[in-house]
């Protein structure tokens, strides 16, 4: 075994050792940087740690800075098989947030990165003709050499051993030789792969192609630009990393006068193109020049990205990197002012998500990308690494134990990267689709653009730029002071006063499919409420389609007259609130226990026989097999559904919604999961529409036509082999020219083995696509969980209602409670008489001084 030398000598084997001071050395740190006097505390160990650090980039040097800075009688030592000044990409930018994060583990880092950043408050957005800009956002942005040079130096002067050129030895050998092993050595980790059975990597390789460019002048905003090609859709990301001299700035375009660039409100913070982590920007102030020699027109970094498909047909593939540099420049001359672009080890990349199952294991632990990748579009990559770094090195320091310390970093940062991971997938799928998105109006386009990750929101960006927030508002329709969630909505021939809807929510209280006092309290409260669409359960057409023996129903007369109970008590007590009816049939996933008493799970005893698309249980072993329905059991199940429909109508029902989601009879026709039919209503997605529409037919047929009718579908499996977000727009397009006047998008529920992308409005970029591709009406569904979500995904015109379910479990008077906070009185949340008492937030405590 090979033990890296403690004296910094000539390591066994030839390895060069770079220390502070002798030949082949980086050079102490500038005077901002001197060696620290701090000395280990009265809790620093008898034996100070051997660590062990693979890889030089931003995450690995400042780990290594901050464990010598946290304990100088440390030996900390770094390999990176470059050289110092080697690097790929351009400009890194680092948000308010990480900034901080910096400054309390390392002012004299801090201090030096001040002097060095970039500080711009623009985003320009063009879009078809109209260049858009946004601002208010305070980014902060430095060259990758620059920043990599501020941290070599800072290890350096702390006495770290710094080995470039050099590869470091096996990962089994640093483990064995030293208390601390951080991989810090990106995607292609061979810290990671060498325990790959423990860490459990996964990576997920995306559908766009990219490339990391970089221009010789500085721009001075950032950039989002599109190019329409033959070819298809290109776009182009972009931003100031270095300065220009006072008399080396580009002339502002032609689209740079004031009357046609608006104002655009706020940008993603902490996620997009990351700025001050989603709060309003502080007080910009002057840049600092980087000390040493400069380009005197400055740099920016330049990203340029296509589909996969468009990156073929363009014929990129077959380009070197100069060529494929000056290929880009030339589509995208306007916003580079005709000037070149160049390379540095550029290449095509397809972006591959990394996940892994943990992140260390025994005395090795992982950072950076070599843990987990974000994609670019958020800006996260240099962001999380240095943030881990800050983490790890603080519980090394602080807990008695190795094993405590990774225990606690992995606790505290993989939540956060979790988040950021899932606000990086919504944003890069938004770019994989944006070719849908071009159609929107330019302001409605760059509000989705901003919000696209989730995590900026109407609110935030009102508080950065109320002007556009407000042009915004006028042109969705919001009279003055009208929040966007309180304008009206025409569906079919039945007006909403509000976008709210009550989604819908099984209860499991019925007594032999006969809603009572619950069902009458429950929706009638919701209504009252403020929502503008109060939805009932799934109400199940026949007795052997129910879920379980609490289902409500409307096979007989009997259930028919207490639905028109709780309809009158709506429609009288709540004026203008309407209510709608979910019919449904459980199919494969009925006979089953209330929820709450084993979901899924077959009944004791008393269970009835199923029916189902095709002989499959929902769970092999655990439920019933069921009987696939033959010609004469499709007849008899779609007669059962108009029966119901007729029941609904005669009721009082304002709205009826056809369930083809989640799993029971209809979803299990439309799954290929679920369908293995050979005849005419299996096969292919039109055979396993075949029924589903029939059904649809046959219920619009019965239900009035001055009310609308909707289809709730399931847009993803989230299964391997299930239905796609492409499906999903086919069926969403065969029930809108069946008369479906609008779209209500779910996810998932079909199989027992999928796997949900959870996360804040994770279902909502599928009714988004549906919207956008089809230009239908569409509910949005899926953890919308605040009144600034639904203004949110309103305004960028991702939906035209959003349906809460838990929310409303939570506060049934949500809606009048949203209208409240946001300073609303009107038409679109009336309190009722006897609760406008309570229409102002009760005080919280004195506000006398």
């Amino acid at each position: 075994m090979t033990v890296p030398p403690r004296d910094g000598r000539t390591a066994p084997g030839g390895t060069a050792a770079v220390r502070p001071g002798g030949a082949g050395a980086v050079s102490p740190g500038p005077a901002g940087l001197p060696v620290p006097p701090e000395l280990p505390g009265p809790s620093a160990p008898a034996v100070p740690l051997r660590v062990a650090i693979v890889g030089g980039g931003p995450g690995g040097l400042y780990a290594a800075a901050l464990l010598k800075r946290g304990d100088p009688r440390r030996q900390v030592t770094l390999w990176e098989r470059n050289a110092p000044d080697d690097t790929f990409g351009f400009g890194v930018v680092l948000s308010d947030e990480t900034l901080g994060g910096i400054e309390h583990a390392d002012p004299a880092v801090y201090a030096e990165l001040q002097a060095a950043l970039v500080r711009w408050d623009d985003i320009d957005i063009a879009h078809r003709g109209h260049l858009l800009t946004s601002t208010g956002h305070g980014f902060a942005a430095l060259g990758r050499h620059r920043l990599l040079k501020i941290l070599q130096d800072r290890c350096a002067g702390l006495g770290v051993d710094l080995r470039f050129r050099t590869e470091a030895p096996p990962p089994a050998e640093l483990a064995a030789g030293h208390d601390l092993v951080i991989g810090a050595d990106g995607v292609h980790s061979r810290t990671r792969e060498a325990h790959a059975e423990v860490f459990r990597p996964a990576f997920t390789t995306h559908r766009c192609r990219y490339i990391w460019l970089a221009a010789d002048f500085a721009l001075d905003a950032f950039r989002f630009d599109i190019a329409e090609t033959e070819h298809g859709v290109m776009q182009l990301h972009a931003y100031p990393y270095a300065h220009a001299a006072p008399d080396a700035r580009p002339s502002p375009d032609a689209h740079s006068s004031p009357d046609a660039r608006p104002p655009l409100d706020g940008h993603p913070a902490s996620d997009d193109y990351p700025a001050s982590e989603g709060h309003p920007p502080p007080a910009s102030h002057p840049p600092a020049e980087p000390p040493g020699p400069r380009n005197p027109a400055g740099s920016s970094t330049v990203i340029v990205e296509m589909r996969e498909e468009v990156w073929r047909a363009a014929g990129f593939g077959e380009l070197d990197e100069a060529e494929s540099a000056a290929r880009c420049a030339k589509i995208f001359a306007e916003v580079l002012h005709g000037r070149a672009l160049r390379g540095n080890n550029s290449a095509w990349t397809a972006f591959r998500t990394l996940v892994n199952a943990r992140w260390s294991h025994g005395n090795t632990v992982l950072l950076g990308d070599a843990a987990h990748t974000a994609h670019f579009s958020i800006g996260s990559g240099t962001k999380l690494a240095v943030e881990d770094a800050v983490a790890l090195a603080a519980h090394v320091d602080s807990h008695p134990s190795l094993p405590e310390a990774l225990a606690a970093y992995e606790a505290e940062r993989r939540p956060v990267v979790e988040s950021t991971q899932r606000a990086a997938a919504a944003s890069l799928r938004w770019f994989e689709e944006i070719a849908g998105q071009l159609d929107r109006p330019p302001r409605q386009f760059a509000f989705n653009l901003l919000t696209r990750s989730r995590r900026v929101t109407h609110d935030n960006l009102r508080l950065r730029d109320p002007a556009f927030t407000a042009s915004v508002e006028r042109e969705f329709g919001c009279p003055p002071g009208t929040p966007p969630m309180f304008t009206p909505f025409r569906l079919g021939g039945l007006t909403l006063r509000n976008r709210v809807v009550v989604s819908p929510m099984d209860l499991y209280v019925a007594e032999d499919g006969v809603p009572g006092d619950f069902h009458l309290v429950h929706l009638g409260a919701r209504a009252l409420g403020g929502a503008g669409l109060v939805m009932t359960e799934m109400v199940c057409v026949s007795e052997r389609g129910r879920i379980t023996p609490g289902c409500a129903g409307l096979w007989t007369d009997e259930q028919a007259d207490a639905w028109a109970r709780v309809t009158a008590f709506v429609h009288t007590a709540a004026p203008g609130a309407a209510i709608g009816v979910q019919l449904g049939h459980s199919g494969r996933k009925g006979s089953t226990r209330l929820m709450w008493e084993g979901i899924d799970q077959p009944l004791p005893s008393g269970n009835w026989p199923l029916v189902a698309a095709s002989p499959l249980p929902y769970r092999p072993g655990v439920n019933q097999i069921p009987q696939a329905l033959d010609r004469a059991g499709l007849a008899s199940v779609r007669e059962e559904f108009t029966a119901a429909a007729r029941r609904a109508a005669r009721a009082g029902f304002d709205l009826l919604e056809l369930h083809c989601a989640h799993g029971y009879l209809l979803s299990g026709f439309l799954s290929p999961l679920t369908n293995h039919r050979t005849d005419a209503y299996g096969g292919d997605l039109a055979g396993r529409l075949r029924y589903p529409l029939e059904v649809f037919d046959a219920v619009r047929e019965v239900w009035p036509a001055d009310r609308p009718m909707t289809v709730r579908i399931s847009a993803t499996d989230w299964a391997d082999g299930g239905t796609t977000a492409d499906d999903a727009v086919e069926i969403a397009r065969a029930f809108a020219a069946h008369g479906a006047d609008a779209l209500d998008v779910s996810t998932g529920q079909v199989v027992p083995d999928e796997r949900p992308e959870y996360g804040r409005s994770y279902q909502t970029p599928y009714a988004d696509r549906i919207r956008a591709d089809l230009g239908v009406p569409v509910i949005a569904v899926g953890a919308i969980s605040s009144w600034d979500d639904v203004n949110s995904l309103l305004l960028a015109g991702r939906t035209d209602l959003c349906a809460l379910a838990r929310p409303h479990l939570y506060d049934p008077h949500w809606t009048l409670h949203a209208a409240a906070e946001q300073g609303y009185q009107g038409g679109g949340a009336p309190w009722p008489a006897p609760y406008r008492a309570g229409s102002r937030r009760p005080p919280t405590g004195r506000k006398d001084g």
